[in-house]
């Protein structure tokens, strides 16, 4: 019977350690103030916005790179053939050091270097559908 009630008791304190660590993995109203402020000078987010120098990334996550129909501007032959679907784990990758993982890419900015500002980020860019 004790074997049984700790094995309960495990179970409930993973969901509630699982929980926790999915709400942990970013604040999209802080994304959006390090937007406002780091990427709005070359992209907007907003749905049918304007592409600036970059283009607009309402809904760029699960889109493929390089793919933006709206986008006047001319993507890179490294980005267009890079394969890569914006989700999570790719943004964050890309959001740290653009230039490491699209060597060609026309995007000059040096990066995010800090892991909480990318989460930030990247929460908000999700609740952009």
């Amino acid at each position: 019977m004790k074997i049984k009630s700790l094995f309960v008791l495990g179970v409930a304190a993973s969901f509630v350690v699982a929980g926790q660590s999915a709400q942990a993995a970013g604040d999209a109203a802080a994304g959006a103030q390090l937007f406002k402020t780091k990427c709005f000078v070359c992209h907007t987010a907003e749905k049918g916005g304007p592409a600036k120098v970059g283009p607009n990334l309402f809904g760029v996550v699960g889109s493929g790179a390089g793919k933006s129909a709206s986008y006047t501007g001319k993507y890179t032959e490294d980005m267009t053939k890079s394969g890569l679907t914006w989700d999570a784990a790719t943004l964050d990758k890309y959001l740290e050091d653009p230039k490491k993982m699209v060597a060609k890419t026309k995007m000059t900015f040096p990066g995010l270097k800090d892991p909480k500002e990318r989460e930030n980020v990247i929460a908000y860019l999700e609740t952009m559908k």
